[in-house]
Parts: C-alpha cells; sequence; structure tokens
C-alpha cells in the first residue's frame, strides 16, 4: 500500500515498499540526527542529517544541501527516511526544489508514526554499526 497522498508533491511510500525500492538499486539517505543515526539505521543507508542535536535542541544542518549535492547526482534515485516521516518529508521537497530528479519520501520513518509501522517494527534490516562512506563525517568531506 502506498502512503502517496495526489495533494503533495512528493511521493510517498511505506517502509516495506522502500525496501522494495532499494532492492532495485535506489539509494536510502536517513537525515536524521548523528545520534539517531549511530543507534540504528536502515542497512546500507547512508546519513546526512537534516538538523543537527546540540544542548539548545535540534538546529538546521546548514550544509545539508552541499553535502547532498556533492555526494548524490541530481538523476540518482534516493528513498529518504528519519524517525517518523517529517524531516525526510521536508528534505524531499528541498530536494525536488534543487533539481533532483527521482526524490520518494519513506512515511512512517524508522519508528513509525502511529499512522504508519516505521522500518525497525517491521522487522525489516538494519545496521547499528556504520558502514565505511557511509556516515556523516565522511561524506561531508565531500562538500
Amino acid at each position: 500500500m502506498s502512503c502517496y497522498s495526489p495533494a503533495m508533491a512528493i511521493k510517498r511510500v511505506n517502509p516495506a515498499e522502500a525496501a522494495e525500492l532499494m532492492a532495485q538499486g535506489w539509494t536510502y539517505v536517513d537525515v536524521r540526527t548523528i545520534p539517531e543515526f549511530d543507534a540504528g539505521h536502515p542497512s546500507g543507508a547512508f546519513n546526512v542529517p537534516l538538523l543537527h542535536q546540540g544542548d539548545a535542541g535540534r538546529t538546521p544542518n546548514p550544509d545539508f544541501m552541499a553535502v547532498m549535492s556533492a555526494s548524490f547526482d541530481k538523476a540518482q534515485k534516493l528513498v529518504l527516511g528519519c524517525r517518523s516521516g517529517k524531516r525526510s518529508l521536508r528534505a524531499a521537497a528541498q530536494l525536488v526544489d534543487a533539481g533532483y530528479e527521482h526524490v520518494v519520501d519513506m512515511e512512517g520513518g524508522y519508528l513509525g508514526d502511529g499512522s504508519c509501522e516505521g522500518w525497525q517494527p517491521r522487522g525489516l534490516a538494519i545496521d547499528q554499526t556504520a558502514v565505511a562512506g557511509r556516515t556523516y563525517a565522511e561524506l561531508q568531506k565531500a562538500k
């Protein structure tokens, strides 16, 4: 079942559909904070936080678009996800506005949002350690 809303410009998929897209070669970009990503993430995910976690709470990542542009081609097929689907939808909209051609948002995110069960509760493949070349620190070097 697709979570796409015709009133929105961004296509939304549920976690099972996101996993199917990844099996077809789509790239998963996790836009959660670094600590959230480090605590567990979909297998094969890249981390480019939309927001950073600090002492005063979450603040916008000023390098989000620069790191995305340096790391992913505008024609690349991207699935964006976060904790519950709100940040990733905002990030997806920014990418579409910047000219990215194939962007979908994963509704429900990693943990779920009450209306759409998340990646982890569905028992989909997760990693609890970072894979070389997929962490934000490594991707940020490319910008």
